[in-house]
């Protein structure tokens, strides 16, 4: 049976979060980008990604997983190349700055590459596509997970040995168009929406799912604790693991970080590494040429005959858009377990705020 929901105004959420990050010793700068990073997932429909992880980031902050104090530096820099060590700081600020430097770089050569490492949780990763798109250019995102025990199962395997580990690919918008966005975990469910599924009193999709038997499960409480037990699947078998895998290597080795085999030190707190690429359309072809290509082949590709006339073919990135529609009008559905657990924090932090 499915708990109750409220909805919240998202600058209020916004607001009350950025009071708990800085009530748990973060910098105001990085509790505000921190805060908005996690909303704006909540407002796409990634609720996995977004208010509901305040409790481990504050917890991990009190516990000093997170360097409060990080000082992001420079491995390399180069016209086209940008490596970053983050210092153990927050994701979201130190990722969307190196975005943005690359994102320099690429307008200026027609392409660029750009890692960072030893970083906290990224959050969603389509944020960073979003923000590359928004700046006109193409962009390729693979992320990584060390630091915290695996929670993705091999293909053919039966215990956890992968980070959800997710693959972004974005598109600038053309004339007729929003930006085209895939952003996807390579489980079959991110472990996010499986603790949402936990608190809301729901069962997960058959097949995302094994117990710590290795059994096929739907039942999300066992991923939920803070003692996991079982594993998430890998997307599309063979497919969704050779993607996991892709990930650990280009984000991991590239990166210069590590990957999620057991001899780099798991101490608790949840660490990122990212490898992206973006590239100038304009280095590659006719701009003009290009968005009438896309618009075509968008076209083209959405004009198939839906099996369900509820349920028609869409555009990569166009279900975010029309959930941050509705959240934006109607205020960010959350359930009362969330709310009891994000109250909890502020409570436990001594903090008056409520929501």
């Amino acid at each position: 049976m499915s708990m109750p929901e409220r909805r919240l105004e998202p600058a209020a959420l916004r607001t009350f979060i950025a009071t708990a990050l800085v009530g748990a010793g973060a910098r105001q700068t990085d509790a505000d980008a921190v805060a908005t990073h996690l909303v704006d997932a909540n407002l796409k429909g990634h609720d996995s990604h977004g208010a509901g992880r305040l409790p481990a980031y504050v917890d991990q902050a009190r516990r000093e997983l997170i360097n409060l104090q990080a000082s992001p530096r420079e491995l390399t820099d180069t016209a086209v190349l940008i490596r970053v060590d983050a210092d153990g700081g927050w994701g979201a600020p130190a990722a969307h700055g190196l975005i943005g430097r690359a994102a320099a770089k690429a307008r200026a050569h027609g392409l660029a590459a750009a890692t960072i490492g030893n970083v906290h949780h990224l959050g969603r990763i389509g944020a960073y596509g979003e923000q590359a798109a928004a700046a006109g250019l193409v962009s390729m995102h693979f992320v990584n997970m060390t630091g915290e025990p695996p929670v993705v199962a091999p293909y053919r395997g039966s215990d956890a040995r992968f980070g959800t580990n997710p693959v972004c690919i974005s598109f600038p918008a053309t004339q007729r168009r929003p930006a085209f966005l895939l952003d996807m975990a390579t489980s079959q469910i991110a472990l996010g929406k499986v603790r949402v599924a936990a608190n809301k009193g729901l069962q997960v999709p058959a097949g995302s799912l094994i117990d710590k038997q290795g059994r096929p499960t739907t039942d999300p409480s066992g991923m939920a604790q803070a003692e996991m037990e079982g594993a998430l699947t890998p997307l599309g078998k063979h497919k969704g693991y050779g993607l996991a895998f892709a990930c650990e290597l280009l984000a991991g080795v590239l990166g210069g970080a590590g990957t999620i085999q057991p001899g780099n030190a798991r101490k608790g707190g949840l660490q990122n590494s990212m490898f992206s690429i973006l590239v100038d359309p304009d280095a590659f072809g006719d701009r003009a040429w290009m968005e009438a290509e896309t618009d075509a082949m968008a076209q083209y590709a959405l004009a198939s005959p839906p099996m369900d006339w509820d349920s028609p073919v869409l555009y990569p990135g166009d279900p975010e858009r029309a959930i941050a529609g509705k959240r934006a009008r109607e205020g960010i559905p959350m359930d009362e377990v969330t709310i009891g657990q994000l109250n909890a924090v502020a409570e436990n932090l001594g903090l008056a705020a409520r929501l």
